[in-house]
């Protein structure tokens, strides 16, 4: 057997540690809207195996189609009308580097 050397101490551990993608604020917020977009699918997704009610007209189709339009749906409200949970995990990642913070205007002096 030969042995290969390793090439970087991520591939010793085992655990991708490629942080590259969050070099820009604006990198981790398409981040934190893609997590939030995917979570809220998750959970339209959830809300809708609970079968209050048996469907009249169900089918593989019809269940496709829904998948489809939740996942639309749950991406626009992350566009237009977040939860907050996107926010909340671009901002903890943002805390541990000072230039991902967001601008803040100039306090003003008092005269």
């Amino acid at each position: 057997m030969t042995d290969i050397a390793p090439t970087s101490s991520a591939s010793v551990s085992g655990i991708g540690r490629d942080t590259s993608r969050l070099a820009t604020r604006a990198n981790l917020e398409k981040a934190g809207k893609q997590f939030e977009a995917t979570f809220t699918s998750m959970m339209l997704k959830s809300m809708r195996s609970t079968h209050l009610a048996d469907d009249l007209f169900s089918s593989k189709a019809l269940d496709t189609f829904k998948d489809m339009q939740d996942k639309q749906i749950a991406q626009t409200w992350a566009d237009r009308a977040p939860l907050g949970i996107g926010k909340a995990m671009t901002d903890f990642l943002a805390k541990s580097q000072a230039n991902l913070q967001p601008a803040t205007a100039p306090e003003a002096k008092p005269k």
